[in-house]
């Protein structure tokens, strides 16, 4: 659950436009939870790599004591830990093709999941009754996050925690943050809450069920069974899945409200007023006269914003307090919706009634940067061609949109695309 803004973005990140940075690190690691090992043929470090790998160890080993840890259990957590090229490969990875959000959420709430869910939040009724009561999170929205983390405990991970986080470290790209991550994993296995051998999780160093990164896991971990441990690497979810409930609750959890609903939107609306920093009182978005998708007034559950995450050519969400805490726990767009429709449909809701558009194809990464080229040299700056569907990319294609007269959603498409050409 808990995991570092670079983890997020690789995620879903692409598909809505990129990620924005994390003031700490956001909850979980990849849905499809990659397991890097020795043993998954990554090659093994060169001579060269070694040395260079045992002086950075003497060091942080230096730096970790003077934190706290003990010789002991360094030496212990470090033993037989080597370099693994499959974590730094992951690390350097940026995958050229993503989904559209609609594959996605097809994914995120499919019909296998959905019935997993429902048969979780039967087996553990008791339990997801006592943390709802507890924390104010409903159910169904714990159970989502444990659905999209690790498929309901069914893949956690495999990489030794220790191992990936000072692979890591040692490449450097991200030194500080993974150092950070495993001064708190060391703290961890102090504490006594896991062996070495059972802190297991992510490539990208995130634990568990649902998957918290080290520091996130000192912070918010539960103890909710009362047995002493915070355990979130068992084959019993319960700690787990009443940390994840806590984390919520902590960043502001409104019990009782959706993370969002679908709407319709008025003849005429102003698109560049879809924007999830634009957040609204309610009133202000009925005055416009935006109503339910079943034609019945938004409900008032405080500020919201609309939300067009196709365009003009999909459905458009109003969303509220909760799906901005639901970010907080993965700061990508489609991994919120993914959460919230999940949990809406676990709980017997149904799918989106307004169809997506799914004649449109994904663009490529390397598209994208053509995208933000021809804009910028049509007059339409885009602030840089990184590949990466932001704000100043959609602000320019809004732009471009309505000098041409046409429905300004700020929307990059393939069809788009080929108009610009």
């Amino acid at each position: 659950m808990f995991r570092s803004s670079l983890v997020a973005c690789l995620i879903a990140g692409a598909l809505t436009g990129g990620c924005a940075s994390h003031a700490s690190p956001s909850p979980q690691s990849q849905p499809d939870a990659s397991v890097p090992s020795k043993a998954d043929g990554g090659k093994p470090p060169s001579r060269a790599e070694q040395q260079s790998f045992i002086a950075w160890r003497a060091d942080f080993r230096r730096r970790a004591l003077a934190e706290g840890i003990s010789p002991e259990v360094f030496d212990a957590a470090f033993k037989d830990i080597d370099l693994n090229h499959s974590v730094i490969k992951l690390d350097r990875g940026q995958a050229e093709f993503t989904r559209q959000l609609w594959d996605y959420l097809d994914s995120a709430a499919s019909a296998t999941r959905v019935s997993t869910g429902q048969a979780k939040r039967r087996a553990l009724a008791d339990t997801l009754t006592q943390i709802e009561q507890r924390y104010g999170v409903k159910a169904e929205v714990v159970l989502a996050v444990w659905g999209m983390e690790t498929n309901y405990g069914g893949y956690r991970g495999n990489t030794p925690t220790i191992e990936g986080l000072a692979t890591l470290a040692f490449e450097g790209r991200r030194r500080q943050f993974a150092e950070t991550q495993l001064i708190a994993a060391l703290r961890i296995l102090q504490a006594g809450d896991v062996s070495v051998n059972d802190m297991r999780g992510s490539w990208a160093g995130a634990m568990g069920h649902t998957q918290f990164m080290p520091t996130s896991y000192l912070a918010y971990a539960q103890d909710f069974n009362g047995d002493g441990k915070r355990n979130i690497w068992s084959e019993d979810p319960t700690d787990a899945l009443a940390s994840t409930a806590y984390y919520l609750s902590r960043f502001g959890w409104q019990a009782g409200a959706p993370w969002g609903l679908e709407v319709t939107l008025p003849e005429g609306f102003d698109y560049t007023q879809a924007d999830q920093k634009r957040r609204q009182p309610v009133a202000h978005w009925r005055g416009l006269g935006i109503t339910q998708i079943n034609g019945q007034p938004l409900p008032d559950h405080g500020e919201a914003a609309i939300l067009v995450p196709a365009g003009a050519q999909g459905p458009a969400f109003v969303v509220f307090n909760n799906f901005f805490v639901i970010k907080r726990y993965n700061n990508a767009t489609a991994y919120a919706m993914g959460v919230g429709h999940l949990a809406d449909k676990i709980a017997g809701g149904s799918d989106f009634h307004q169809a997506w558009p799914r004649h449109e194809r994904a663009l490529s990464r390397t598209e994208k940067q053509e995208l933000q080229q021809r804009l910028t040299e049509q007059g339409f700056d885009t602030q840089g061609a990184d590949g990466v569907i932001g704000p100043n990319t959609m602000a320019a294609i809004r732009a471009w949109q309505q000098a041409r007269g046409l429905v300004a959603d700020g929307y990059a498409s393939a069809s788009l695309l080929e108009r610009l050409r």
